[in-house]
């Protein structure tokens, strides 16, 4: 059974569809990156996914739940959306920021279970240091990693990440990527990840499979061996890339911009 089962989604804005009966699984225990240029309906598929936006038409289960039926609560409680930029600018503690992640769980009152959630976000981000600093005073960088450490405290069986390491430092985009990886494969609860994201070599090296958006259409699904390919890469992007694949890395060599053949 597949943990997330998109059938036939599609979204239109008035006088502009966007996305056009997308289908797709992601099974349990997988990272599936959501490629595509600018405008191609990546961050809306995750907000029809998550319902912030209402979808034109399709079906969206979640464990085999219709998230239609589902009242928001029990939305946030499967499901962590973490945009590609927070515009809130929290006047509180690190701690208190991740904190906000335990709310769909809460009852009444905080529980020592919930505090424990959160040293453990904290700590799994290496963040354990930032606990008790201004979230407002923080960098855009680190306040991302906060963001990610709050959809950890949520615990769910979902990540949804629209550009989870566009404000990161190469290292960190790394060890980002090498934690939600890890989290994802070594998590004792059926957890997945999808994630949007603009770095087609990072996709390449942390994904099990890769979601290829063109013209809002899934335009090639699969491995990212199988997804990208030179063919794909030139009509979706627009560039000619050479593929390099060993036993332990692919790369993808970028190697120009495409050109029409009537240019000079």
């Amino acid at each position: 059974m597949a943990l997330l089962d998109v059938r036939k989604l599609s979204f239109s804005w008035p006088g502009r569809d966007v996305l056009h009966e997308i289908d797709f699984k992601v099974e349990q225990n997988q990272l599936v990156s959501v490629l595509g240029v600018n405008g191609a309906g990546k961050t809306t598929l995750l907000k029809c996914i998550n319902r912030i936006l209402s979808y034109t038409s399709g079906e969206v289960k979640l464990q085999s739940n219709d998230m239609a039926k589902l009242p928001l609560i029990n939305v946030a409680r499967h499901i962590a959306y973490v945009p590609q930029s927070v515009g809130t600018n929290f006047p509180m503690n690190v701690f208190d920021v991740v904190l906000l992640g335990r709310r769909p769980h809460l009852n009444w009152f905080v529980g020592e279970a919930d505090r424990q959630k959160v040293s453990e976000s904290l700590h799994y981000l290496n963040l354990k240091d930032f606990a008790f600093r201004r979230y407002d005073q923080l960098s855009g960088g680190e306040r991302q990693r906060v963001v990610l450490a709050k959809a950890l405290a949520q615990d769910p069986d979902l990540y949804l990440l629209d550009e989870p390491t566009s404000d990161l430092d190469l290292k960190n985009q790394i060890i980002i990527m090498e934690k939600l990886q890890a989290l994802v494969k070594d998590s004792d609860r059926a957890c997945s990840a999808l994630v949007a994201i603009h770095d087609i070599d990072m996709a390449a090296r942390f994904s099990d499979k890769i979601l290829l958006l063109h013209e809002g259409v899934i335009h090639a699904f699969g491995t990212p061996l199988e997804v990208l390919t030179p063919e794909n890469i030139a009509k979706v992007f627009g560039v000619e890339a050479e593929i390099v694949n060993n036993s332990s890395l692919m790369r993808i060599i970028i190697k120009g911009a495409m050109r029409p053949e009537n240019e000079e």
